[in-house]
């Protein structure tokens, strides 16, 4: 039944990473677009595109959110594991879960207190006033969403570890 959770999850976060794969595509080329228009003026055409730079700010922000899960779940996530390489195996295995257990603590946190500052900046009605004027919700709510999905990933994480042998993780293993 696990299994079945975690391969679906793993699908979902799958989708979400190429979701970010477009959303960088699409950022490339409104900057492709917006340094043409300002460098080769068309008569009568516009200048530029003037909200190029806040949207590709909040794209790079979203492309971030979008692929840590996957980054995650595929272990290319940063990671310092010459000492646990050097540590005998189940010492190893038990800083592993003494990390997961620190991640999924982190995650948490993080997600609690994204939905309080999301649900304050609505309440509020805050604005985000640059070229473009948006509610500044629109660019809180990715925040907790994402790093609840983190923690979901980190509790799978805990699960295959305890089903694997007892040692540190082969995933981006950085030492011999």
């Amino acid at each position: 039944m696990i299994n079945k959770l975690s391969e679906a999850y793993g699908r979902f976060i799958s989708a979400l990473a190429l979701l970010g794969c477009l959303m960088l595509l699409f950022m490339m080329l409104l900057i492709v677009s917006d340094v043409a228009l300002r460098n080769f003026a068309i008569s009568g055409g516009p200048q530029g595109i003037g909200w190029s730079n806040e949207v590709s700010e909040f794209i790079l922000y979203a492309v971030t959110l979008c692929v840590a899960p996957w980054l995650l779940r595929q272990g290319q996530h940063i990671r310092v594991d010459i000492i646990l390489q050097a540590l005998p195996k189940r010492v190893a295995w038990g800083f592993e879960w003494v990390g997961d257990l620190l991640g999924l603590a982190c995650c948490l946190v993080i997600s609690y207190y994204g939905v309080q500052a999301t649900w304050a900046s609505y309440s509020a009605n805050s604005l985000n006033i640059k070229t473009l004027v948006t509610p500044e919700w629109w660019s809180l709510v990715p925040l907790p969403l994402v790093f609840s999905l983190l923690s979901i990933e980190m509790l799978f994480r805990m699960h295959r570890l305890w089903l694997a042998e007892r040692g540190p993780r082969n995933d981006a293993v950085s030492a011999a």
